[in-house]
């Protein structure tokens, strides 16, 4: 829904709002938020909120200016676990430097850029996600254990399914906040947990993503539990992944509906390009090292191509004449979700632009590693994500050279802490299970 200011500052009188979150993402991801009193918020309107980033890492080393906090008023949401007197309210906001220049680490500003680009070609893309997470037990002293919250596997039903209760309880805080998950259900891993969305514009996909994910931890603390989004957080069991659905319309046609089967020409390209980048943008989408262990337990995942059928390769088309959509299985939840869909549709876009052609695709996994040449291999562990991003005339064309530059340092470093380890799992465990 779009508001303006003066509807924004009704809200807030009409439902008691005394606390506004201002809510970001830093380069890599991580939801950050600063509270202001509701009466700021006309102030905060006209000027912004100057804050100093040389305090938190993920914003570039900016350190000659503040930045600056503009709110997106479209999207305005009460937070249903804060108290309902006295209310709290969040707005996503965009990130400026103070003489008002952009962030090149805005990811919001990213993706609208590529929305806007696509739009002026005639495309209009949605995005669906679906999103495992695992949830552990807390011990005595509510801290965080490393034991599942129970040994259920994919799609069984309570009790085995221990976590159906905390599903509900996050799909229905989820509905107050006027986000609309599709399914749920236990996965595969003991205590892990998958949630779908219904497919919305890009920058609400985005913003429904990082908001879920704030969900999920608060309300599993609220039950006595810990949610952990760590890509394969038990070393024997399946890791936790971010599906990507994508789907888009042009003229009001389904670009992905096959035709006889057949992809038409435009949805050929637009495959064509994300395989053809995939490769290079997956520092962007698996951003830690424990990413690439959750590949490297799937090897054909590795492996770029595309199928029709439910095989463990990074792209998958799926439905019909009607109903065709994309879907991407190598991201994880440690992305910035703005960055990575935005990533996704310029990669599709250069693909029409290049008239780079998807190929056929595979009918079995083996086939898969057969044909890795043509489109390549995902990169093996992060350092090499980082070589291969270093190198891509994509990402020098897309990404703005000082992001890129700046990522890549952070990942370098966190690959020569993890290479330089004595126990890999333990650094591993203290980086990641703990924070993500």
């Amino acid at each position: 829904m779009r508001y303006t200011e003066r509807e924004v500052l009704q809200f807030v009188d009409e439902n008691d709002v005394k606390f506004v979150k201002l809510m970001f993402c830093d380069v890599f991801g991580n939801l950050k938020a600063i509270s202001v009193l509701s009466s700021e918020l006309p102030k905060i309107f006209k000027q912004g909120y100057a804050f100093d980033a040389t305090q938190m890492d993920g914003f570039m080393g900016v350190y000659e200016t503040d930045l600056v906090l503009r709110p997106v008023l479209d999207t305005l949401s009460l937070l249903p676990w804060r108290p309902q007197q006295g209310r709290v309210m969040r707005l996503f906001c965009s990130i400026a430097r103070a003489d008002g220049s952009e962030f090149a680490g805005d990811g919001r500003g990213y993706l609208l850029k590529a929305v806007e680009r696509a739009k002026k070609s005639g495309f209009d893309f949605k995005v669906g996600t679906s999103c495992e997470f695992y949830v552990f037990e807390l011990d005595d002293k509510g801290l965080p254990t490393r034991i599942p919250h129970d040994n259920a596997g994919c799609c069984e039903a309570a009790p085995a399914d221990r976590g159906e209760n905390l599903r509900r309880d996050i799909c229905m805080t989820l509905e107050q906040m006027e986000i609309y998950p599709e399914s749920s259900r236990h996965e595969a891993g003991p205590g892990q947990n998958e949630i779908d969305f219904i497919s919305s514009a890009p920058l609400s996909a985005a913003d429904n993503l990082v908001t879920f994910k704030n969900t999920v931890k608060s309300v599993a603390n609220r039950n006595g539990l810990y949610a952990s989004f760590m890509p394969k957080p038990l070393p024997d069991k399946c890791g936790s992944s971010l599906q990507i659905m994508l789907s888009c319309t042009k003229n009001g046609e389904n670009v992905f509906a096959q035709r006889e089967g057949c992809l038409t020409t435009i949805a050929d390209r637009m495959l064509g390009g994300l395989l053809h980048n995939l490769p290079a943008m997956t520092l962007f989408m698996n951003g830690v090292t424990n990413s690439y262990a959750r590949m490297e337990a799937i090897e054909p995942l590795r492996h770029v191509a595309w199928t029709k059928y439910n095989l463990n390769v990074p792209v998958r088309l799926r439905g019909g004449e009607k109903n065709g959509y994309l879907m991407l299985m190598t991201p994880d939840n440690t992305c910035n979700p703005y960055f990575a869909i935005g990533l996704v549709i310029n990669a599709c876009m250069d693909g029409i632009e290049n008239a780079i052609s998807a190929g056929g695709p595979v009918l079995h996994e083996a086939a898969a590693a057969d044909g890795a040449g043509e489109f390549g291999i995902i990169p093996k562990d992060l350092r090499e994500a980082v070589k291969t991003a270093g190198e891509s005339k994509f990402i020098k064309k897309t990404l703005p050279a000082e992001l890129v530059e700046y990522v890549a340092k952070c990942k370098n470093a966190m690959s020569d802490e993890y290479e330089a380890a004595q126990d890999r799992e333990i650094f591993e465990t203290a980086r990641f299970f703990y924070t993500l």
